[in-house]
């Protein structure tokens, strides 16, 4: 579907850059960092634009645009997914590029930040179409990814056997057996166990401790959910079973809600059973668009589908008096402020969805030893990691009296600064 833009107005990727950019200048400012330090942080080490001729299932050839683009390896290899979605841009995988340097900079992780991406509707693909497009990706930007270079992962409309399809065609094309080229992948073929439920894990975490700051108690918590991907499903499953009410959820087919609670585990199985894969038809739902869910009266709001979904034309509408970002860069640096200036408490995507990355960042430590740890492992690892990153989050905010989100580029923006000026400039 082409979604038609307003002279003059800007596209969701072009928000996300912008937002990204707007942020690491207000970080920058905060610490009073060298200029020309905070222009080279602005800028991208590597971009590659590649074209994807793949042959249909029909014979007929088609040519889609893809991209990889890394935006600091200062602290270690490149980070970051890869997304097949008719929506990407350049400007959006910059955008996502820099938000992992920083998401990765705030859990310490030793890893910078990048991003990928191709420009297709895979649901108009078969899966034979989109194993040859993934392949044909890989070759191309293979130049610059490897496990010291730069590890993709999944994202949107990506997932496991897209990880594998990765390793299998880098395998063929090397001659080397490379399970660490990639996170994200199935658990026996070197992924790590959790590593699916991370990112959602983690939003839930990060939720329920809100909560238990504010001395909110779960069961007394309305959560409402935009995006029932594995990120939305996951959080929205795991805050349910610490006893929040799940009121609305939503997917591309719309949204759904149900004031006495969602059962969730129920709808993950419809969308399961759904030959589309979506929520249509859940039953006992009443059907609401995305836009009446975001604008719910609720305590919590987790938008964990796409980028800039509030946005300074509907954050008005937006009543939920906390924030959790499962996805990256929903809220646009305008809403952002609005939303502060009223009072309501927004928890950066860098901080809130690191789960994901984190448990990537243990699957590539793991894949490398060839020595696999048990689920509880890493739970307790991905604990730690989440726990220690939002108090040092949170400390920043009471020293520089700022939003958990300036706090968390201020974290980040110092760690990235500071192994640049250490390491020193080449040559």
């Amino acid at each position: 579907m082409t979604v038609l833009q307003m002279p003059g107005a800007k596209s969701p990727g072009h928000e996300l850059l912008d937002s990204a950019l707007s942020q690491l200048a207000r970080a920058a400012k905060a610490l009073d960092l060298d200029p020309g330090l905070a222009r080279y942080l602005s800028q991208f080490e590597r971009t590659l634009i590649v074209a994807l001729p793949v042959t249909g299932d029909d014979g007929r050839l088609d040519v889609f645009t893809g991209y990889r683009v890394q935006h600091s390896t200062a602290r270690g290899p490149g980070k970051g997914g890869i997304r097949f979605h008719q929506s990407v841009t350049l400007e959006e995988v910059q955008g996502l590029a820099m938000l992992m340097t920083f998401k990765c900079a705030v859990t310490d992780l030793p890893l910078g930040g990048a991003k990928g991406g191709v420009a297709v509707d895979p649901r108009s693909l078969s899966k034979n179409e989109v194993q040859r497009l993934t392949k044909r990706y890989t070759a191309a930007i293979l130049p610059i990814i490897g496990p010291e270079q730069d590890i993709p992962a999944p994202d949107v409309n990506t997932d496991e056997q897209t990880m594998a399809w990765i390793v299998d065609t880098v395998t063929m094309m090397t001659g080397k057996h490379s399970p660490e080229v990639v996170t994200g992948k199935p658990v026996d073929l070197g992924g790590s166990r959790g590593r699916t439920e991370a990112t959602g894990r983690g939003v839930a975490f990060v939720t329920l401790e809100v909560l238990r700051r504010q001395g909110k108690r779960p069961e007394e918590t309305r959560v409402a959910v935009q995006g029932f991907g594995n990120v939305g499903s996951v959080t929205a499953r795991s805050l349910a079973a610490a006893g929040c009410r799940i009121v609305a959820i939503s997917d591309v087919s719309g949204g759904y809600a149900v004031p006495a609670g969602i059962d969730i585990d129920r709808a993950i199985e419809h969308a399961r059973r759904n030959p589309a894969r979506t929520l249509e038809g859940l039953a006992g739902a009443t059907r609401i668009s995305n836009a009446e869910l975001l604008a719910l009266d609720v305590d919590v709001l987790v938008p964990a589908a796409l980028e800039a979904q509030i946005t300074a034309d509907n954050v008005g509408e937006v009543r939920a008096p906390i924030i959790v970002e499962g996805a990256n860069g929903p809220v646009t640096a305008e809403a952002d402020r609005a939303l502060t200036e009223r009072g309501a408490l927004v928890v950066p995507d860098i901080l809130a969805n690191a789960g994901g990355v984190v448990v990537s960042y243990f699957e590539w430590v793991q894949s490398r030893a060839q020595f696999y740890w048990e689920l509880d492992e890493v739970e307790k690892r991905l604990e730690i990691y989440m726990r220690r990153a939002m108090e040092l989050v949170l400390a920043k905010a009471k020293a520089y009296d700022c939003p958990p989100r300036e706090a968390a580029f201020i974290v980040a923006v110092e760690r990235v600064a500071g192994a640049i000026t250490k390491r020193g400039i080449f040559p």
